[in-house]
């Protein structure tokens, strides 16, 4: 290879002007430098850069494009050609389909695939290579160009008379990609048991990839050959790394009662393997059942548990996490699980964090002995999830422990947090922690305040209120500032929260909504503040960041809380609401539209109806956007539309329960039959919902499906549903 001719040429780029994942691409002609040097750790680094840079997490970037035709001419030189037919074939999968033109003006994703597809020639050529890796690599990528035309011919070919079973996988993977019609039949007949096992696997994969039933030959394959991860471990098709689970989803995904017997049945009989490899595979094939299918936790409890409860006891630790999503499907296993937990360590952890969701009762006592040491079932015990609520009852013995814990807690780490909110939740029960609340203030004074406040007995209230008022007079600004808050809700003193809201908005720009928020909870007893709400504004023409966005809503809320006047609110919310150049500003936008219904009758004649209403548009705000305008001018909203509107978004995942809790709001008027019909279906169908922006999807899900089920009710949609559930 002609290296001198081939840096010239790579120098003669202006890579400082491309874009990659890190900014500019000015680093690549190094990375090929490195590539092409004699220096192996040198080349194995910048192999790694450039996966990071110009195929990042399978994301490809302008540079992407300019850097295939020179990862294309150090492949054809000999030039670590297997790793970089496989970064090609990566960026081609990276990239989308493009237009017959020249290019002009398309994406860089288009870009990406045109680049990938014109190297072909060599793609193909090594197709025939003398060296199996770099055929199989080249198959791969020629797949990935999507160049069916081109490449079906030569991988036919080549599919003849290929006899390393790994190539006649990645090969039959290929055809399948390129012509999934077309290599049925070829599939099919591969899943026997006369063919090797990665061609086995890629069959299987092939067929359901396909679309072809799944039927016992595919059963029976599928079972023979588990473990199955082992035989895809040198495929380059990361998307099923994991036979069991994809073949799991994919058929779920078909959303068919025979397709979901299917998989139950598969999984049950994976389940009962008396590998330990296999069971795994099962389990973890078993847990993304159970996030996507409803019927999942109720089908798969009686081999979960029996895997759980039976003679394997060395499998248990693997099918603990499956355990937690049965819930309380889960109850037969609580026994064992608290055996478990009584131990010492991450294992007894975990058995316990499944105790909290399966039996919550009878986990408290358990976290008792040593809630400090048990970080996964405290995290439960709140709820798992940030912002969920606390899900363990009060109870004596933990409280106790709590108390002790509390009082050598030091700062730092999620304990603190996890404690409070528990304590919090108790309410009144938690009583007996406020000697400990009260020591502990000094070293948590913007976390214990509000636990004070929900567990302080009447007999205690005038101390802590002393305590909260001694807190409220000195300190950094925003540990005033939860003393007073705490003051106020215990005592409704006003005063100490007045100066500490003040304080707070001239020195704190990062607490700016905290204190807007505490001063519109105050109303017309803080007109002293709106001065200084005013001045916290941001610069009209300033270009904000989400923060500063949500503290303009904040201040436009808390003005009008206090003087009754919309002639500062409405522009400032019309404003935020028709930013579109920040990026996720999803929920700025949502809680835009939440102060704007607070905004009442009002607010009709001003700029934020017309906004309201461009806002139906897009699905993530459709809730927001429909409640608002049922508030302030319901006459210029279509009902029937926004029922509509509102189903979208909730069947595509897109608040769902905002959505729900619109279309109760929009009354049974407007939701018709058909929409009542759409939101049965929603609250009964078998696969969950995938809630946008949400961790915990099965809580999430469940969420959705009370509230979905509790609005078909209220709209009268009873019937409604029972044919939904019977269909």
């Amino acid at each position: 290879m002609d290296l001198v001719t081939f840096f010239d040429d790579l120098d003669a780029q202006p890579w400082a002007a491309y874009e990659h994942a890190y900014g500019s691409a000015e680093d690549v002609p190094d990375c090929l430098r490195a590539l092409a040097g004699d220096d192996k750790d040198a080349a194995d680094a910048a192999l790694g850069d450039l996966y990071a840079s110009i195929l990042h997490q399978g994301s490809v970037y302008e540079a992407s494009a300019k850097a295939v035709p020179f990862l294309a001419r150090l492949a054809a030189g000999g030039v670590r050609t297997v790793d970089l037919l496989a970064l090609l074939g990566g960026i081609a999968e990276g990239g989308t389909e493009f237009d017959d033109g020249d290019g002009a003006g398309e994406s860089d994703e288009a870009a990406c695939r045109r680049a990938v597809v014109g190297q072909l020639p060599l793609l193909l050529d090594s197709v025939a290579s003398d060296v199996p890796e770099v055929r199989q690599c080249a198959v791969w990528a020629a797949a990935m160009t999507g160049a069916a035309g081109r490449a079906l011919p030569v991988l036919r070919e080549r599919a003849a008379v290929e006899e390393v079973p790994l190539v006649r996988a990645e090969l039959l993977f290929a055809l399948a990609h390129l012509d999934a019609a077309g290599t049925a039949a070829a599939a099919t007949e591969a899943v026997g048991p006369d063919h090797p096992g990665e061609l086995r696997i890629a069959a299987l994969l092939a067929c359901v990839d396909g679309g072809l039933p799944w039927g016992p030959l595919h059963h029976e394959a599928m079972l023979s050959l588990l473990p199955a991860d082992g035989l895809v471990a040198e495929r380059l098709d990361q998307d099923r790394g994991e036979p069991l689970h994809h073949i799991t989803e994919s058929l779920l995904l078909r959303d068919t009662d025979e397709d979901r017997d299917a998989v139950f049945a598969l999984l049950g009989a994976a389940l009962a393997d008396g590998s330990p490899e296999a069971c795994g595979e099962a389990v973890w094939a078993a847990e993304a059942a159970c996030r996507l299918s409803r019927s999942a936790p109720r089908r798969l409890a009686a081999p979960l548990l029996a895997l759980a409860t039976g003679p394997r006891a060395a499998d248990v630790p693997a099918v603990l996490p499956a355990l937690k999503l049965l819930g309380a499907l889960a109850a037969p296993a609580a026994g064992m699980l608290a055996r478990l937990a009584q131990g010492e360590g991450e294992e007894a952890d975990r058995a316990l964090e499944v105790l909290v969701v399966v039996d919550p009762q009878r986990a408290a006592p358990l976290l008792a002995r040593n809630p400090a040491q048990r970080p996964r079932a405290l995290g439960a015990a709140c709820g798992g999830s940030f912002g969920a609520a606390p899900v363990l009852p009060y109870d004596p013995g933990l409280l106790v422990s709590l108390r002790q814990w509390l009082g050598t807690l030091e700062p730092g780490g999620n304990g603190s947090f996890r404690l409070a909110a528990l304590l919090e939740s108790w309410g009144a029960d938690a009583a007996g922690a406020v000697p400990e609340l009260c020591a502990a203030l000094p070293r948590f004074p913007q976390l214990v305040p509000k636990v004070l406040v929900a567990v302080c007995p009447p007999e205690r209230r005038e101390d802590v209120a002393e305590l909260l008022r001694t807190a409220a007079r000195s300190g950094p600004v925003e540990d005033r500032f939860e003393a007073a808050r705490a003051l106020h809700a215990l005592t409704g003193e006003d005063a100490p929260l007045l100066t500490a809201v003040a304080d707070r908005l001239a020195e704190d720009r990062n607490g700016i909504r905290e204190a807007a928020v505490a001063a519109a909870g105050l109303g017309p007893a803080a007109a002293e503040l709106v001065p200084a709400l005013r001045a916290a504004f941001n610069a009209p023409d300033a270009h904000r960041n989400i923060p500063e966005m949500q503290a303009d809503i904040d201040i436009a809320a808390a003005l009008h809380r206090i003087t009754g006047d919309l002639a500062e609110a409405v522009p400032v919310l019309a404003g935020v609401l028709t930013d579109t150049e920040m990026t996720w500003s999803r929920w700025a936008f949502v809680h835009a539209t939440r102060v704007a219904a607070g905004l009442g009758p009002g607010a009709a004649g001003g700029p934020l109806v017309p906004v309201l209403e461009a806002l139906l548009a897009d699905p993530e705000q459709v809730p927001g956007a429909v409640l608002a305008l049922l508030a302030i001018a319901p006459g210029r909203l279509d009902a029937h539309r926004a029922a509509g509107l509102l189903l979208d978004a909730a069947e595509c995942g897109t608040a769902p329960v905002e959505a729900v809790e619109a279309l109760i709001a929009l009354g049974p008027e407007a939701v018709g039959e058909d929409a009542r019909a759409r939101l049965a279906r929603l609250a009964e169908q078998d696969l969950r919902l995938h809630v946008s922006g949400v961790l915990g999807a099965v809580t999430a899900d469940e969420r959705v499906r009370e509230r979905a089920r509790a609005a078909v009710r209220v709209l009268g949609g009873d019937a409604v549903a029972g044919a939904a559930t019977a269909g």
